[in-house]
């Protein structure tokens, strides 16, 4: 058995090996709502022989999405909507599926399809909300500073969202702590510049993202598991630091998080990213792992199946997770399971493609 292979346990859940989907935007929902396209991409992902598959980022408040097409958490039609979604894969794949929640802060309202504008109000914008008066670049809309009040509705609309996801029938909650979006942004000294308990120091930046996190613990069943996706830097001056995203994590342990999954940036326009060669993030999941002790996810650039089996056999993460690869080769696990020596299950439909039948796969996959 390789290692990429080897089951994990998160908690109390067994994924059957350690390749995850990351959550990808799809901008394709209507008011929140998933529609079919959002069946057939997870669906897709679902028999792609993958041991986690985590459904896009999706807002616990109108405001908190990515854009006005990304999927929400906050109404009853949003939860029966998921709920069936989740229903229909059940029908075909056992597959662990997850969702991510998150808040976009001052990066919401985006027009989406990565266009990297703000979505004006006449195609359904709105003002988004920070940490600071500090836009995330001079062309996007200044946010609007968060007060007591309005920190405590979000805490409660994560808290609504996570129990809505439980009655949805997903098997993990991811929170979204990274890319600039609002956790990440209360912990970027960068984006925080207040003065009150939520900025300064290290501990006041983390205190919303650990009571978010607390809060969502509680509310979940304690055998679902919860993570969450942080920086391991962002990649500018000044900005969040490795060491400090390793006390970050172990404070997630604490609470009773029982992941991390490790990515970087977004938080500023400024923002310098190293040549993104392949796995150019890993380092960032295994110093976490090593100063922390919580598993960790690395995502970003993993592209072959002996580079994720290099990855989780030497301890570098717990687990790989992959995005475009999967876009580009929804088979993409399945076939590295096979490059990597074992028979990966095959749903029954597909059989007569497995390596063992179709006498045309080792002249597709000849390298």
């Amino acid at each position: 058995m390789s290692h990429l292979s080897s089951p994990l346990m998160l908690g109390t859940l067994k994924l059957p090996n350690r390749i995850a989907i990351s959550p990808m935007c799809q901008y394709s929902a209507v008011d929140g709502i998933a529609q079919p396209w959002h069946t057939m991409h997870l669906g897709s992902m679902a028999i792609s022989g993958a041991g986690l598959v985590i459904a896009e980022a999706t807002g616990v408040t109108p405001e908190g999405r990515i854009s006005p097409h990304c999927l929400g958490l906050y109404t009853d039609e949003q939860e029966s909507a998921l709920t069936r979604l989740v229903a229909d894969i059940r029908s075909y794949s056992a597959t662990p599926l997850g969702i991510q929640l998150g808040h976009a802060g001052r990066k919401a309202s985006a027009e989406g399809f990565d266009s990297g504008a703000p979505a004006m109000p006449d195609v359904g914008g709105w003002q988004p909300v920070g940490p600071s008066a500090f836009p995330i670049q001079n062309d996007w809309p200044v946010p609007k500073p968060l007060n007591s009040a309005d920190i405590e509705q979000i805490v409660e609309a994560f808290v609504s969202a996570a129990r809505r996801a439980d009655r949805a029938g997903f098997d993990l909650v991811e929170l979204h702590g990274a890319h600039g979006y609002l956790l990440s942004s209360f912990l970027s000294p960068v984006a925080n510049q207040r003065t009150d308990c939520f900025g300064g120091s290290l501990e006041n930046r983390m205190r919303l993202p650990l009571r978010i996190a607390q809060a969502v613990r509680e509310a979940l069943p304690m055998h679902k598991p919860l993570g969450m996706r942080i920086n391991g830097t962002d990649h500018v001056e000044d900005g969040i630091t490795i060491e400090e995203a390793g006390i970050l994590a172990a404070a997630l342990r604490d609470i009773g998080c029982d992941y991390v999954s490790v990515s970087s940036g977004g938080n500023s326009h400024a923002q310098k990213i190293p040549s993104t060669v392949p796995g150019y993030q890993v380092s960032y999941a295994s110093d976490i792992r090593k100063s922390s002790g919580i598993a960790t996810m690395t995502v970003g650039m993993i592209l072959e199946p002996q580079q994720a089996e290099d990855i989780v056999s030497t301890a570098s993460s717990d687990m790989i997770a992959i995005a475009r690869a999967a876009l580009d080769n929804p088979r993409w696990p399945m076939h590295a399971l096979t490059e990597l020596g074992m028979t990966p299950e095959y749903p029954k439909p597909y059989w007569r493609s497995g390596p063992e039948i179709w006498r045309g796969y080792k002249w597709v996959h000849r390298n």
